[in-house]
Protein backbone atom coordinates (compact mmCIF):
# COMPACT_ATOMS: atom_id res chain seq x y z
CA UNK A 1 0.00 0.00 0.00
CA UNK A 2 1.39 3.37 -1.02
CA UNK A 3 1.03 6.58 0.96
CA UNK A 4 -1.12 7.89 -1.88
CA UNK A 5 -3.72 5.14 -1.52
CA UNK A 6 -3.42 4.60 2.25
CA UNK A 7 -6.70 5.61 3.83
CA UNK A 8 -8.37 6.10 0.44
CA UNK A 9 -12.07 5.35 0.69
CA UNK A 10 -13.67 2.68 -1.47
CA UNK A 11 -14.97 4.34 -4.61
CA UNK A 12 -12.74 7.40 -4.30
CA UNK A 13 -10.07 8.58 -6.75
CA UNK A 14 -6.67 9.73 -5.42
CA UNK A 15 -6.64 13.55 -5.63
CA UNK A 16 -3.46 13.50 -7.70
CA UNK A 17 -5.26 11.43 -10.34
CA UNK A 18 -8.66 13.10 -10.17
CA UNK A 19 -9.32 14.99 -13.43
CA UNK A 20 -12.45 16.75 -12.16
CA UNK A 21 -13.42 19.16 -9.39
CA UNK A 22 -16.94 20.27 -8.60
CA UNK A 23 -18.29 23.29 -6.79
CA UNK A 24 -15.15 25.40 -6.35
CA UNK A 25 -14.93 27.45 -9.53
CA UNK A 26 -14.49 30.74 -7.67
CA UNK A 27 -11.54 29.36 -5.69
CA UNK A 28 -9.92 28.02 -8.87
CA UNK A 29 -10.35 31.36 -10.64
CA UNK A 30 -8.87 33.21 -7.67
CA UNK A 31 -5.80 30.97 -7.66
CA UNK A 32 -5.31 31.31 -11.42
CA UNK A 33 -5.62 35.11 -11.35
CA UNK A 34 -3.39 35.43 -8.31
CA UNK A 35 -0.72 33.29 -9.93
CA UNK A 36 -0.70 35.06 -13.31
CA UNK A 37 -0.40 38.43 -11.55
CA UNK A 38 3.02 37.36 -10.28
CA UNK A 39 2.05 38.52 -6.79
CA UNK A 40 0.64 35.30 -5.43
CA UNK A 41 1.41 34.27 -1.86
CA UNK A 42 4.08 31.61 -1.30
CA UNK A 43 1.84 29.68 1.13
CA UNK A 44 -1.89 29.13 0.72
CA UNK A 45 -3.99 27.64 3.50
CA UNK A 46 -6.83 25.76 1.78
CA UNK A 47 -9.35 25.16 4.54
CA UNK A 48 -12.77 23.59 4.84
CA UNK A 49 -14.51 20.38 5.94
CA UNK A 50 -13.02 17.03 5.06
CA UNK A 51 -13.95 15.48 1.74
CA UNK A 52 -15.07 18.54 -0.20
CA UNK A 53 -12.16 18.70 -2.68
CA UNK A 54 -9.29 20.56 -0.97
CA UNK A 55 -6.62 18.06 -2.01
CA UNK A 56 -7.99 17.80 -5.54
CA UNK A 57 -7.87 21.60 -5.83
CA UNK A 58 -4.28 21.64 -4.54
CA UNK A 59 -3.11 19.08 -7.12
CA UNK A 60 -4.98 20.89 -9.91
CA UNK A 61 -3.32 24.18 -8.99
CA UNK A 62 0.07 22.48 -8.76
CA UNK A 63 -0.50 21.03 -12.22
CA UNK A 64 -1.48 24.49 -13.50
CA UNK A 65 1.66 26.13 -12.10
CA UNK A 66 4.04 23.45 -13.35
CA UNK A 67 2.36 23.45 -16.76
CA UNK A 68 2.63 27.26 -17.00
CA UNK A 69 5.84 28.03 -15.06
CA UNK A 70 5.99 31.73 -15.92
CA UNK A 71 3.40 34.04 -14.33
CA UNK A 72 2.26 36.53 -16.95
CA UNK A 73 -0.91 38.54 -17.72
CA UNK A 74 -0.80 37.10 -21.24
CA UNK A 75 -3.37 34.24 -21.19
CA UNK A 76 -1.27 32.37 -23.73
CA UNK A 77 1.48 32.15 -21.11
CA UNK A 78 -0.55 31.90 -17.90
CA UNK A 79 -4.26 31.20 -18.42
CA UNK A 80 -6.81 32.95 -16.22
CA UNK A 81 -8.51 29.65 -15.37
CA UNK A 82 -7.46 26.19 -14.26
CA UNK A 83 -8.29 23.54 -16.84
CA UNK A 84 -8.89 19.87 -16.15
CA UNK A 85 -5.48 18.17 -16.23
CA UNK A 86 -4.60 16.20 -19.33
CA UNK A 87 -3.56 12.89 -17.80
CA UNK A 88 -1.70 12.03 -21.02
CA UNK A 89 0.64 15.02 -20.72
CA UNK A 90 4.08 14.36 -19.18
CA UNK A 91 3.58 16.82 -16.29
CA UNK A 92 0.12 15.52 -15.38
CA UNK A 93 1.26 11.93 -15.69
CA UNK A 94 4.24 12.57 -13.39
CA UNK A 95 2.02 14.25 -10.81
CA UNK A 96 -0.55 11.44 -10.99
CA UNK A 97 2.09 8.75 -10.44
CA UNK A 98 4.03 10.64 -7.77
CA UNK A 99 7.05 10.89 -10.06
CA UNK A 100 7.28 14.68 -10.34
CA UNK A 101 10.60 16.11 -9.17
CA UNK A 102 8.90 19.46 -8.58
CA UNK A 103 6.05 18.34 -6.35
CA UNK A 104 6.21 16.82 -2.86
CA UNK A 105 3.10 15.47 -1.16
CA UNK A 106 3.46 15.32 2.63
CA UNK A 107 0.91 13.12 4.36
CA UNK A 108 0.84 10.62 7.21
CA UNK A 109 3.31 7.88 6.26
CA UNK A 110 2.59 4.17 6.17
CA UNK A 111 4.17 2.08 8.93
CA UNK A 112 6.31 -0.48 7.11
CA UNK A 113 5.84 -3.04 9.89
CA UNK A 114 2.06 -2.91 10.23
CA UNK A 115 1.09 -1.61 6.80
CA UNK A 116 -1.19 0.91 8.51
CA UNK A 117 -1.09 4.67 8.24
CA UNK A 118 0.64 6.36 11.16
CA UNK A 119 -1.31 8.71 13.39
CA UNK A 120 0.67 11.86 12.53
CA UNK A 121 2.95 13.56 10.03
CA UNK A 122 6.32 13.41 11.77
CA UNK A 123 9.35 15.65 11.65
CA UNK A 124 11.09 13.00 9.52
CA UNK A 125 8.48 13.63 6.83
CA UNK A 126 9.09 17.38 7.02
CA UNK A 127 12.81 16.76 6.62
CA UNK A 128 11.91 15.32 3.22
CA UNK A 129 10.85 18.86 2.29
CA UNK A 130 14.29 20.20 3.19
CA UNK A 131 15.93 17.50 1.08
CA UNK A 132 13.42 18.18 -1.72
CA UNK A 133 14.35 21.86 -1.86
CA UNK A 134 18.08 21.18 -1.73
CA UNK A 135 17.86 18.63 -4.55
CA UNK A 136 15.88 20.90 -6.87
CA UNK A 137 17.26 24.31 -5.94
CA UNK A 138 19.42 24.56 -9.06
CA UNK A 139 16.72 23.75 -11.62
CA UNK A 140 14.96 27.12 -11.55
CA UNK A 141 11.59 25.34 -11.64
CA UNK A 142 8.75 25.82 -9.21
CA UNK A 143 8.92 23.54 -6.21
CA UNK A 144 5.56 22.80 -4.68
CA UNK A 145 4.83 21.12 -1.34
CA UNK A 146 1.31 19.93 -0.52
CA UNK A 147 0.76 19.31 3.21
CA UNK A 148 -2.24 17.02 3.43
CA UNK A 149 -3.57 17.88 5.95
CA UNK A 150 -1.53 20.14 8.19
CA UNK A 151 -3.87 19.10 11.04
CA UNK A 152 -1.88 15.84 11.18
CA UNK A 153 1.48 17.53 11.84
CA UNK A 154 2.79 16.68 15.30
CA UNK A 155 4.33 19.52 17.29
CA UNK A 156 7.90 18.97 16.12
CA UNK A 157 6.80 18.64 12.51
CA UNK A 158 4.68 21.80 12.77
CA UNK A 159 7.63 23.76 14.13
CA UNK A 160 9.86 22.43 11.36
CA UNK A 161 7.34 23.50 8.70
CA UNK A 162 7.10 26.91 10.33
CA UNK A 163 10.83 27.48 9.93
CA UNK A 164 10.59 26.79 6.19
CA UNK A 165 7.55 29.04 5.83
CA UNK A 166 9.38 31.86 7.57
CA UNK A 167 12.23 31.78 5.04
CA UNK A 168 10.84 30.10 1.92
CA UNK A 169 13.19 29.19 -0.92
CA UNK A 170 12.87 31.05 -4.20
CA UNK A 171 10.02 29.86 -6.44
CA UNK A 172 8.63 27.69 -3.66
CA UNK A 173 4.90 27.22 -3.19
CA UNK A 174 3.21 25.65 -0.18
CA UNK A 175 -0.36 24.39 -0.38
CA UNK A 176 -1.38 23.77 3.21
CA UNK A 177 -4.62 21.84 3.66
CA UNK A 178 -6.64 21.94 6.85
CA UNK A 179 -9.98 20.53 7.99
CA UNK A 180 -9.77 22.50 11.27
CA UNK A 181 -7.46 25.54 10.87
CA UNK A 182 -8.21 26.69 14.41
CA UNK A 183 -6.09 23.78 15.65
CA UNK A 184 -3.01 24.86 13.67
CA UNK A 185 -0.22 26.89 15.18
CA UNK A 186 -1.27 30.56 14.95
CA UNK A 187 2.17 31.31 13.53
CA UNK A 188 1.58 28.88 10.66
CA UNK A 189 -1.81 30.41 9.90
CA UNK A 190 -0.33 33.91 9.98
CA UNK A 191 2.22 33.01 7.30
CA UNK A 192 -0.38 31.66 4.89
CA UNK A 193 -3.03 33.26 2.74
CA UNK A 194 -6.34 31.72 3.70
CA UNK A 195 -8.62 30.26 1.03
CA UNK A 196 -11.77 28.78 2.51
CA UNK A 197 -13.82 26.21 0.62
CA UNK A 198 -17.48 25.63 1.45
CA UNK A 199 -19.26 22.26 1.55
CA UNK A 200 -20.66 21.18 -1.79
CA UNK A 201 -24.23 21.99 -2.69
CA UNK A 202 -26.59 19.13 -3.47
CA UNK A 203 -26.18 19.50 -7.24
CA UNK A 204 -22.37 19.52 -7.14
CA UNK A 205 -22.28 16.64 -4.67
CA UNK A 206 -24.52 14.59 -6.95
CA UNK A 207 -22.27 15.43 -9.91
CA UNK A 208 -19.17 14.40 -7.95
CA UNK A 209 -20.73 11.06 -7.02
CA UNK A 210 -21.85 10.48 -10.59
CA UNK A 211 -18.28 11.20 -11.70
CA UNK A 212 -17.18 8.39 -9.39
CA UNK A 213 -19.64 6.02 -11.02
CA UNK A 214 -22.24 6.28 -8.22
CA UNK A 215 -25.19 8.26 -9.57
CA UNK A 216 -27.93 8.82 -7.00
CA UNK A 217 -31.26 7.15 -7.78
CA UNK A 218 -33.52 10.06 -6.95
CA UNK A 219 -35.34 8.12 -4.22
CA UNK A 220 -34.91 7.77 -0.47
CA UNK A 221 -31.23 6.90 -0.84
CA UNK A 222 -30.54 10.21 -2.56
CA UNK A 223 -32.51 12.12 0.04
CA UNK A 224 -30.64 10.43 2.88
CA UNK A 225 -27.19 10.81 1.31
CA UNK A 226 -27.67 14.47 0.45
CA UNK A 227 -29.18 15.18 3.84
CA UNK A 228 -26.55 13.42 5.94
CA UNK A 229 -23.32 13.94 4.02
CA UNK A 230 -23.07 17.66 4.86
CA UNK A 231 -21.74 18.50 1.41
CA UNK A 232 -18.81 16.08 1.72
CA UNK A 233 -18.00 13.44 -0.88
CA UNK A 234 -16.13 11.36 1.69
CA UNK A 235 -19.15 11.37 4.02
CA UNK A 236 -21.35 10.34 1.10
CA UNK A 237 -18.99 7.44 0.30
CA UNK A 238 -19.15 6.28 3.92
CA UNK A 239 -22.93 6.34 3.75
CA UNK A 240 -23.05 4.48 0.42
CA UNK A 241 -20.10 2.07 0.58
CA UNK A 242 -19.49 1.48 4.29
CA UNK A 243 -22.97 0.99 5.70
CA UNK A 244 -23.19 4.46 7.17
CA UNK A 245 -26.96 4.66 6.72
CA UNK A 246 -27.39 1.35 8.57
CA UNK A 247 -25.13 2.55 11.39
CA UNK A 248 -27.24 5.69 11.83
CA UNK A 249 -30.45 3.62 11.86
CA UNK A 250 -28.94 1.24 14.41
CA UNK A 251 -27.92 4.14 16.65
CA UNK A 252 -31.41 5.64 16.43
CA UNK A 253 -32.77 2.24 17.52
CA UNK A 254 -30.42 2.29 20.52
CA UNK A 255 -31.56 5.76 21.54
CA UNK A 256 -35.26 4.95 21.17
CA UNK A 257 -35.25 1.54 22.90
CA UNK A 258 -35.52 0.71 26.61
CA UNK A 259 -34.46 -2.10 28.92
CA UNK A 260 -33.30 -5.43 27.44
CA UNK A 261 -34.23 -4.30 23.92
CA UNK A 262 -31.83 -1.37 24.23
CA UNK A 263 -29.05 -3.61 25.55
CA UNK A 264 -29.44 -6.01 22.62
CA UNK A 265 -29.40 -3.11 20.14
CA UNK A 266 -26.29 -1.69 21.82
CA UNK A 267 -24.45 -5.01 21.56
CA UNK A 268 -25.41 -5.46 17.91
CA UNK A 269 -24.10 -1.99 17.06
CA UNK A 270 -20.94 -2.47 19.17
CA UNK A 271 -20.22 -5.78 17.41
CA UNK A 272 -20.31 -4.09 14.01
CA UNK A 273 -18.19 -1.12 15.12
CA UNK A 274 -15.54 -3.31 16.74
CA UNK A 275 -15.31 -5.89 13.96
CA UNK A 276 -12.40 -6.49 11.62
CA UNK A 277 -11.62 -3.64 9.19
CA UNK A 278 -14.11 -1.35 10.95
CA UNK A 279 -11.87 1.72 11.29
CA UNK A 280 -13.67 3.81 8.67
CA UNK A 281 -17.18 3.13 9.93
CA UNK A 282 -16.06 3.49 13.55
CA UNK A 283 -14.72 6.96 12.80
CA UNK A 284 -17.96 7.76 10.95
CA UNK A 285 -19.99 6.67 13.97
CA UNK A 286 -17.95 8.83 16.36
CA UNK A 287 -18.54 11.86 14.14
CA UNK A 288 -22.27 11.14 14.02
CA UNK A 289 -22.46 10.62 17.78
CA UNK A 290 -20.57 13.85 18.42
CA UNK A 291 -22.95 15.74 16.12
CA UNK A 292 -25.91 14.13 17.90
CA UNK A 293 -24.69 15.18 21.34
CA UNK A 294 -23.79 18.69 20.23
CA UNK A 295 -27.25 19.10 18.69
CA UNK A 296 -28.86 17.98 21.95
CA UNK A 297 -26.71 20.42 23.89
CA UNK A 298 -27.63 23.26 21.54
CA UNK A 299 -31.34 22.48 21.69
CA UNK A 300 -31.25 22.30 25.48
CA UNK A 301 -29.43 25.63 25.69
CA UNK A 302 -31.96 27.28 23.36
CA UNK A 303 -34.75 25.92 25.58
CA UNK A 304 -33.07 27.44 28.65
CA UNK A 305 -32.15 24.05 30.15
CA UNK A 306 -28.53 24.90 30.88
CA UNK A 307 -27.79 21.87 33.16
CA UNK A 308 -28.79 19.46 30.36
CA UNK A 309 -26.84 21.49 27.80
CA UNK A 310 -23.75 21.36 29.99
CA UNK A 311 -24.14 17.61 30.57
CA UNK A 312 -24.47 16.87 26.84
CA UNK A 313 -21.48 19.05 26.00
CA UNK A 314 -19.42 17.26 28.65
CA UNK A 315 -20.36 13.90 27.11
CA UNK A 316 -18.54 14.94 23.92
CA UNK A 317 -15.27 15.60 25.75
CA UNK A 318 -15.73 12.45 27.86
CA UNK A 319 -16.25 10.39 24.70
CA UNK A 320 -13.07 11.78 23.14
CA UNK A 321 -11.11 11.02 26.30
CA UNK A 322 -12.40 7.45 26.49
CA UNK A 323 -11.49 6.77 22.86
CA UNK A 324 -8.02 8.25 23.31
CA UNK A 325 -7.35 6.12 26.40
CA UNK A 326 -8.73 2.98 24.75
CA UNK A 327 -6.50 3.45 21.72
CA UNK A 328 -3.42 4.30 23.81
CA UNK A 329 -3.76 1.21 26.00
CA UNK A 330 -5.28 -1.06 23.34
CA UNK A 331 -8.41 -1.62 25.42
CA UNK A 332 -11.32 -3.71 24.19
CA UNK A 333 -13.16 -1.54 21.66
CA UNK A 334 -16.54 -3.20 22.15
CA UNK A 335 -16.57 -2.41 25.85
CA UNK A 336 -15.52 1.17 25.13
CA UNK A 337 -18.36 1.55 22.62
CA UNK A 338 -20.90 0.06 25.04
CA UNK A 339 -19.77 2.51 27.71
CA UNK A 340 -20.13 5.44 25.30
CA UNK A 341 -23.56 4.30 24.11
CA UNK A 342 -24.76 3.85 27.67
CA UNK A 343 -23.70 7.39 28.55
CA UNK A 344 -25.26 8.82 25.39
CA UNK A 345 -28.66 7.30 26.22
CA UNK A 346 -28.96 9.01 29.60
Amino acid sequence: MSEETAGLLEGAVPPARNPHLYGHQAAEDFLARSYRSGKGHHAILIEGPEGIGKATLAFRFANHVLSHPDPDPDPAIAPDHIADPDLNSPISRQIATGASHNLLHLARPVDEKTGKTKTAITVDEVRRAGHFFSQTSGTGNWRIVIIDPADDLNRNAANAILKILEEPPRRALFLVLSHAPGKLLPTIRSRCQSLRLSPLGDRDLAKALAGLGMPLDGGKTEEMVLGMSKGSVSQALKLLNYGGTEIISAFEEVVAADGPTARKAMHRLADVLSGKDSEVIFGFFLEHLSDHLIAKARNAALAGDLPTADRQAKLVSDMTEKITIAQAYNLDRKQTILSILDAARR
